[in-house]
């Protein structure tokens, strides 16, 4: 397996694995993070290539990036998947308690990604369909991006919340900046947070801004198609190149299984007023 390059703390590279070839994009444990919630890798899949795993002491859910699949945690084998890429069509999802034992089968050369947090609860499994995503557009103007809930509040699991969003060129995202570090419910609540890249251009990129009130942190990743963001604390607002639409996968958990953030009071009034969505939303259409 080729190494997985990063070039601070907080942002980890895809390794070059050739096309056509099984491995592993990127992977980033709990103990590489420095935090005790998400672990995250992506594992691309040839076909008629197999994987086969347990959850252990772990909730999983398994997200379908690109291809088919089959996948069998001892109820029966069950074939998922069908976009050719994210920017394709709405996603199959595999969620999976702990002390589970599972395995995929390419049915096509397929990407899935690994999302899993630690976990004792002993909830049921289950396959998540293009029609159980639900579908949010949000903000205005050149601040309007489309999300699909994965894993919402609601979904019976302990800790995971996962959502995809699309982001079209130029437009911004997570904005106005909001932050998720501090147990103050219903207000906000502490989560940590992963962000994984795709582009719809090799050549294309966003920016990501990240941030404290204090202003001890200030920085901004430019960052490309598989680059993986981890966000600890502070304000995080993206934004896409233009001439590029820009997607990304969200793993959250922390204190609370809720999506409440506080926004930054410098530009909270951005969000109460918002001019009319861009019609280019959705950029993926319903399944």
């Amino acid at each position: 397996m080729a190494s997985i390059q990063h070039d601070t703390d907080v942002l980890f590279h895809s390794a070059p694995v050739p096309a056509g070839q099984s491995g592993t994009l990127v992977s980033v444990s709990r103990e590489q993070a420095g935090w005790e919630t998400i672990g995250f890798s992506v594992r691309r899949l040839v076909k008629g290539e197999s994987w086969k795993d347990d959850t252990g002491h772990q909730e999983a859910a398994f997200v379908i990036l690109s291809g088919r699949t089959t996948a069998d945690w001892g109820e029966g084998v069950q074939s998922i998947g069908r976009r050719s890429n994210v920017f394709s069509g709405y996603p199959y999802a595999v969620y999976l308690p702990c002390r589970t034992a599972f395995a995929f089968r390419a049915e096509s050369d397929c990407e899935i990604a690994d999302c899993r947090v630690p976990s004792k609860a002993n909830l049921q499994p289950r396959v998540i369909t293009p029609a159980d995503v639900r579908l949010e557009i949000r903000g205005g103007g050149n601040a309007t991006r489309q999300l699909l809930d994965i894993i919402p509040a609601e979904f019976p699991a302990d800790k995971l919340l996962v959502r995809e969003v699309y982001t079209p060129s130029g437009n911004w995202s997570s904005y106005p900046p909001h932050k998720h570090d501090v147990h103050n419910p219903p207000a906000e609540v502490d989560l940590d947070e992963t962000y994984y890249y795709r582009v719809d251009q090799p050549e294309g990129y966003a920016f990501q801004r990240l941030y404290d009130a204090t202003g001890k942190r200030d920085e901004t990743l430019k960052l490309a198609d598989g680059d993986l963001v981890l966000i600890r604390e502070g304000y995080h607002p993206v934004v896409a190149a233009y001439g590029y639409n820009v997607y990304y996968l969200n793993v959250l958990a922390g204190s609370a299984r809720s999506f409440a953030a506080s926004d930054d009071p410098r530009y909270a009034h951005l969000g109460k007023n918002w001019p009319p969505p861009d019609p280019r939303l959705p950029l993926v259409p319903g399944n």
